[in-house]
């Protein structure tokens, strides 16, 4: 792909507020934010340089897509920056380290913020558009202070930054959205933790990429800072009674001061679908207020912010109409063991591991492909269901997903995508294949392959143990294992 012929037959559509097509890099492209913003730059013409740890993983993203660049680049590892192109005009800054460690990520944070800084600081960029969170309170947790620092480390004299801080986003698929949901269609009453008084003002994401997309080449917010919130100030209690109304339920909430930032983690990880790193990082959030100082912002971009039922109700058009565009549940913040790349476990081993095989001859092939594509979710896996929620509620209680990631989309499947415990690490339905890798709490590790070929289906559990323990376990789940697997493929093929 030629950049220049991109940039040559890029259209120019508003000669007012975009005077010419511009090559904007947008890291975080595969993010919760990136893969919302990008279709909207990509409708102006512009060309958008995507820097990717996976770009297997971002090709699916992304294919049949024009004007999109894809960069293998880690910017933990500035040796990997040396590809990306340096004639860029302008670049949003979407990275966020948070769910590598509940301790570090503020140190991986800073890193991939200087890296990126010395990268801009050599490239034509004139213009660095970055999200971060509201930072007023004097007592800020170390979440909100490390993207503070990451602020400070971003300025430069060499281009232009133009701040955004956000507090709670409300959308189909966000971190905060889901894990409200979960509350609230969970539990009918609640003895919860004294955060929940803690006040803030959620902002749709609809509005969050109104401003990020407007910002682009205003010249009037080069070295400028500003909050962004909605139009309401509630507490997090208050979200959840007004999410139940939406969703027309009853829910009775009590608050205790006894509860303890640790129990708090350990509740908000049983009774959600977050991981328990997460929980911790968010638990330490949530007892800072997030109010936000007012500005001209929305009348200089003409964004007026909905309020937080109506960002809701549009959250669940989006979810009832199967087009959620991302989903924090397909990042690696709810990955046990991937950090970075599926492609490192596309090859399956084989030796020294334990294999369970089934083949069938392919009564109806298009049939099988949709069901293998639907799997897990809502439609569960075919057989043995009691067992499957048995083993999810084990590995829940031992500190891994189980089964309440569920799946972003009824029948599409992409590499990265989160799907029960486990991660898609292939799919490609027109050659009939698809490969699972296991984020269960295992001792070893375990991929999952429905493959068809020339009119026969293969089923192929692989496990490769980690000594002893794993060694006994597969011993022992071998009886489930046998009816499990026949009764999976036997009803896959029906």
């Amino acid at each position: 792909m030629q950049f220049q012929s991109l940039k040559n037959n890029c259209l120019i559509k508003d000669q007012k507020n975009r005077n010419k097509c511009m090559k904007i890099l947008v890291t975080g492209s595969t993010g919760y934010i990136g893969k919302r913003l990008i279709p909207l730059l990509l409708n102006d013409g512009h060309t958008i340089i995507c820097p990717v740890r996976d770009k297997i993983r971002a090709q699916n993203y992304y294919k049949n897509k024009e004007n999109i660049v894809l960069v293998e680049a880690d910017f933990l590892k500035i040796e990997t920056l040396k590809e990306i192109p340096k004639d860029i005009d302008a670049a949003y800054y979407l990275i966020h380290s948070m769910s590598n460690s509940a301790k570090e990520f503020h140190i991986l944070e800073e890193k991939c913020a200087f890296n990126f800084k010395r990268f801009a600081e050599s490239s034509a960029v004139k213009q660095v558009i970055y999200l971060s969170g509201i930072t007023n309170d004097t007592n800020l947790s170390k979440h909100l202070l490390s993207r503070k620092n990451v602020e400070k480390t971003l300025a430069s004299k060499k281009y232009a930054l133009t701040t955004f801080k956000a507090g709670i986003i409300v959308g189909s698929g966000s971190a905060s959205f889901e894990i409200i949901r979960d509350i609230v269609e969970k539990l009918p009453a609640m003895i919860a933790p004294k955060w929940l008084n803690t006040k803030t003002q959620p902002l749709a994401i609809r509005d969050v990429l109104s401003f990020l997309y407007k910002a682009l080449a205003k010249q009037e917010l080069y070295n400028t800072s500003h909050d962004i919130f909605g139009p309401e100030v509630l507490t997090y209690r208050e979200m959840l009674l007004q999410f139940a109304e939406v969703r027309k339920l009853k829910r009775w909430i009590v608050t205790v001061p006894v509860m303890t930032p640790k129990l708090s983690s350990y509740w908000l990880y049983f009774v959600t679908s977050t991981s328990y790193k997460l929980a911790c990082t968010l638990v330490n959030s949530m007892g800072v207020e997030v109010i936000g100082k007012k500005s001209k912002i929305n009348t200089f971009l003409n964004v007026k912010p909905m309020s937080y039922k109506k960002a809701v109700k549009l959250a669940f058009k989006k979810i009832e109409q199967n087009s959620i565009i991302s989903s924090w549940k397909d990042s690696y913040v709810s990955s046990g063991k991937l950090k970075s790349y599926v492609h490192e476990f596309i090859n399956v081993p084989a030796y020294g591991c334990f294999k369970d095989f089934k083949k069938r001859k392919v009564k109806n092939q298009e049939n099988a492909l949709n069901k293998i594509w639907a799997i897990g979710g809502e439609t569960g896996w075919y057989y043995g269901t009691f067992l499957w929620k048995i083993r999810g509620y084990i590995d829940q209680f031992f500190g891994g997903a189980g089964l309440r990631r569920g799946r972003r989309h009824p029948t599409d499947l992409n590499a990265g995508d989160a799907l029960d415990f486990w991660r898609v690490i292939y799919a490609d339905k027109e050659k009939g294949k698809l490969l699972l890798y296991a984020e269960m709490i295992l001792p070893g590790e375990a991929w999952l392959e429905f493959k068809i070929e020339e009119g026969i289906l293969y089923q192929t559990a692989t496990f490769r143990p980690h000594g002893l323990a794993g060694r006994l376990y597969w011993y022992s789940v071998m009886p489930l294992h046998w009816f499990v697997f026949n009764g999976m493929i036997r009803n896959i093929n029906k």
